[in-house]
């Protein structure tokens, strides 16, 4: 008996994945017998594992480098955007029936129309249920992967975004990096490889010791391990801090030049997440450090981390306090 095949499209990064995993396990859901296919990048193949709603992942960094080979999908799902190539990727692969938004390159789409402003969770939770499927949008949770080497209760600073215009200046890193370290803290530095030069000025400006810098030096994986087990997260608007939400783990998150409505922590779980946006919008592409995100500086960030870091020393006691025993 041949199984019917549903075609997911994502193609872009980490943040993005993980903002639509209660769209992907809504998929799950409605479809238990259907083998759930997604085009996504390579990379994010780790992350993938942890979701438990998908059943293969065809590699694709772009939608119009989509290659189906495979009998037409009974169902597309474009998680991916309301443009013309996602739209066209989609509908070559003769899908028997397609849910995405609408776009001038597929006029037969019957979908919603693309809201820039929604929430980036509610976008894609609202498109399945605009075609009658069920979704929880709370359902963001990942079971956190087994770390090769644990780092439990560490603070991690992320000195990486994907674009210059979200990444926040070295230097301030660095301050709120000595201030860690006065507490006593253990601080590790995360990023991607390209921005291992930044993590090490970093280190070197804050006084921190070069095995605490692991950008560069860790898989998927071990990054995800490395989240999920931090007491905290200080992180700009990336992958990573979607990482934390989807773990628990609390943050320290500096917006800009996108405001967090679009793709903060939903406002369930706003009371693990303290969310610092100076209310300017800007390019979130541009190719320097935005100037709504300049407005965020080094006492606010300082002040916030104090404050997580004092809510979860109260829960860590707490717990130790009423362990039960015997």
């Amino acid at each position: 008996m041949e199984v019917s095949v549903v075609l997911v499209l994502q193609a872009r990064g980490l943040g993005d994945l993980l903002a639509a995993v209660p769209a992907l396990r809504a998929l799950r859901r409605a479809e238990p017998r259907s083998k759930i296919v997604l085009a996504a990048p390579h990379r994010l193949e780790q992350i993938v594992d942890l979701i438990s709603s998908v059943d293969e992942l065809v590699p694709t960094a772009d939608p119009a480098a989509l290659i189906w080979d495979g009998p037409a999908p009974e169902l597309a799902v474009n998680l991916h955007g309301a443009d013309g190539a996602s739209a066209r990727a989609l509908a070559d692969t003769g899908a028997d029936r397609i849910i995405g938004h609408r776009s001038p390159a597929l006029a037969k789409l019957a979908g919603p129309r693309w809201d820039p402003e929604a929430h980036v969770v509610d976008r894609w939770c609202q498109l399945l249920e605009s075609a009658g499927i069920a979704a929880d949008r709370r359902n963001l949770g990942l079971v956190p992967p087994v770390a090769s080497l644990s780092r439990r209760d560490c603070v991690v600073v992320h000195i990486g975004a994907g674009a210059p215009a979200r990444r926040w200046p070295p230097e301030r890193f660095a301050a709120v990096v000595r201030h860690l370290l006065v507490l006593g803290r253990d601080v590790v530095l995360t990023g991607d490889p390209f921005e291992r030069d930044i993590a090490v000025q970093v280190a070197a400006q804050a006084g921190l010791p070069d095995d605490r810098v692991l950008a560069g030096r860790q898989n998927l994986t071990d990054l995800a391990a490395t989240v999920a087990e931090a007491s905290l997260v200080i992180s700009g608007d990336t992958g990573v801090a979607h990482l934390a939400t989807a773990f628990g783990t609390r943050t320290v998150l500096l917006f800009g030049p996108t405001p967090p409505r679009r793709g903060g922590p939903p406002a369930h779980l706003l009371g693990r997440h303290a969310v610092l946006w100076a209310g300017q919008v800007g390019d979130p592409e541009g190719r320097s450090p935005d100037p709504g995100l300049l407005r965020i500086g080094v006492p606010e960030v300082v002040s916030a981390v104090d404050a997580q870091l004092n809510k979860q020393d109260w829960a860590d006691s707490t717990r130790s306090r009423y362990r039960r025993v015997g």
